[in-house]
């Protein structure tokens, strides 16, 4: 089973491009035998892109987040703060290996899903 994450097309490009090694999130999926992503840019593009496997998902208060990732977080202090705005605690996913796709692939006519607010399971 794999992971559905909508990721900004910003982001998305960064992780492809190797100077975004963690992906943010203020909730987590619960299923920890998850160990793939599949990234969804979302508008404009609206295409999956790729997927990359989870070294490790980090759970902790937004100081030490933050000092643990920065370095290659791929968006700003201020982004970081404003994102988690109202939470005492957030998620980075740690990105290990990734897999751009040669032809970007369609959320509903390839794996028959409609594009996740957070996240959706898919198996294939």
């Amino acid at each position: 089973m794999k992971v559905v994450l909508s990721i900004k097309p910003e982001f998305a490009n960064k992780i492809f491009d190797g100077s975004k090694k963690f992906e943010f999130r203020k909730a987590i999926f619960k299923n920890d035998k998850i160990k793939t992503i599949i990234v969804y840019a979302s508008s404009p593009v609206q295409q999956v892109i790729g997927e990359f496997e989870i070294e490790k998902i980090i759970n902790h208060d937004l100081d030490k987040l933050w000092l643990l990732t920065k370095k290659f977080s791929g968006i700003s202090e201020e982004y970081f703060y404003h994102y988690f705005a109202e939470r005492e605690n957030g998620y980075a996913i740690q990105i290990k290996k990734t897999k751009k796709y040669r032809q970007p692939k369609c959320l509903r006519a390839d794996f028959n899903l409609v594009p996740p607010q957070s996240f959706a399971y898919f198996q294939p």
